[in-house]
């Protein structure tokens, strides 16, 4: 384990970058979290639950406000009536996935998403009846999409193909993803793949994986719980079938925030049981938010698909978990996706560049790449899972907030629009000197 030449010049490094930082105010916009001795923490666990926008708290005040006030009226008289409340997500939300408006939908959570996409997307038909994720998935992923094969009689055992790095490789490549499905793609009903891998980090070329699949005649589906407000994304024109995300993570939501989808015009336009493009996407959950808002209300037993995404709603939206997103999405659109993007790059690159001297004693398996990650660095502690838990216990007791994935991963995040260069440089210091302390 080496030591930087001059912990000095990188402490003046770090501060003159903060100093030339165009999107330092933003931080300023965000409540940031103290210890129990009230001084500030270092917070670098956004991609598991982003900070507070300061905007939130008013934001919410007013419709519990509008409540009290004007109770069920609310609906259509509060100041951001009720009944089309989601609509003030959408254009946020379009840009941030690279979609047009009628391709997105604010509703729900991730999983419950996921299930209604796949209840349209998954049709599973001999012999094209396979499902392809990839080995380790997020395990709600994993849940839902055994119980979907389940759900059809088959056995997930036979019908989940999870597709694992080569022995000894954290990292899944591309051209083992084609292999996979040139070798097995016409029994292969459904593709789902994550933008960004929650435990390694890796982020993947969603058009390169959308156009393997269909070149299969299989659904390209992706789950961006860890791409969104993290990488720049263009579903639309990657011609993604569907996409699901939640909105607690980089979207700075709040704890169970509400969630959000993406269908593709091709198959938001198709009527029930319309076959095209290998897809059977009329057939949907339906509920009464689905419906067209011009005839909703009057509870007819014929359902009216409304346009575009918006037709897989099942429910109202949760108003008060709704309403701190739009003040996230503000300061997103204020920033500039482009422009977090290019500080994300160079904050997640000062944090690799301090943390590879404390090899062997820390590795990172997310890829150098910058095109290849996105915030995350995923760490893993030499010494074992046993060791890479005082490593971890140790940087929470000095102020750092990361978060720990068994069996061995110390995963941290420096998120542009609240993360600071000199914060970076605490943690890499910090980690140094855990890893001296921990036997």
């Amino acid at each position: 384990m080496s030591r930087p030449a001059s912990h000095s010049a990188i402490r003046e490094e770090a501060r003159a970058r903060d100093a030339a930082d165009p999107l330092a105010t933003f931080r300023e916009r965000f409540a940031l979290p103290e210890g129990r001795d009230g001084a500030p923490l270092t917070y670098l666990c956004g991609h598991s639950l982003g900070l507070a926008p300061r905007g939130a708290r008013e934001l919410v005040d007013a419709e519990l406000e509008a409540w009290a006030r004007l109770a069920v009226e609310g609906h259509e008289q509060a100041s951001r009536p009720w009944i089309p409340y989601h609509e003030n997500l959408t254009a946020g939300l379009a840009s941030l996935t690279g979609a047009l408006p009628e391709e997105v939908v604010a509703m729900n959570s991730l999983t419950v998403n996921l299930h209604l996409m796949l209840a349209s997307f998954y049709r599973p038909a001999h012999p094209r009846t396979q499902i392809l994720i990839e080995a380790g998935a997020f395990s709600s992923d994993r849940h839902a999409v055994a119980s979907q094969i389940a759900w059809h009689g088959l056995e997930p055992d036979a019908e989940l193909i999870e597709l694992a790095p080569a022995a000894g490789a954290d990292i899944l490549t591309h051209e083992a993803i084609e292999a996979c499905l040139a070798a097995r793609g016409e029994r292969i009903a459904l593709v789902l793949w994550p933008g960004v891998q929650f435990r390694t980090g890796q982020a993947f070329d969603l058009a390169r994986i959308a156009r393997a699949a269909h070149a299969q005649g299989c659904i390209a589906g992706f789950d961006l719980a860890h791409s969104i407000g993290n990488t720049e994304v263009a579903l639309h024109d990657l011609g993604a079938d569907f996409a699901v995300w939640c909105s607690y993570k980089y979207l700075n939501g709040g704890p169970g925030a509400i969630g959000g989808c993406f269908v593709h015009e091709r198959h938001a336009r198709a009527q029930p049981r319309e076959r095209h493009s290998g897809a059977l996407p009329g057939a949907r959950l339906a509920g009464w938010w689905g419906h067209e808002e011009s005839t909703r209300f009057r509870m007819e037993p014929r359902f009216r698909a409304a346009a575009g995404a918006a037709a897989w709603q099942v429910s109202n939206p949760p108003i008060l978990s709704a309403a701190p997103l739009i003040a996230s999405l503000a300061l997103f659109a204020a920033a500039g996706m482009q422009r977090l993007r290019a500080k994300s790059v160079e904050l997640t690159g000062f944090m690799d560049a301090l943390v590879r001297p404390l090899e062997p004693e820390v590795r990172i398996i997310t890829p150098a790449a910058p095109g290849a990650r996105g915030c995350q660095l995923s760490l893993r502690i030499a010494g074992g899972a046993a060791r890479g838990r005082r490593v971890f216990d140790a940087l929470r007791a000095r102020g750092i907030v990361g978060d720990w994935r068994s069996p061995d991963i110390v995963r941290v995040a420096a998120v542009p629009l609240y993360n600071r260069f000199e914060e970076v440089l605490r943690f890499a210091q910090q980690l140094e000197a855990a890893l001296r302390a921990t036997p």
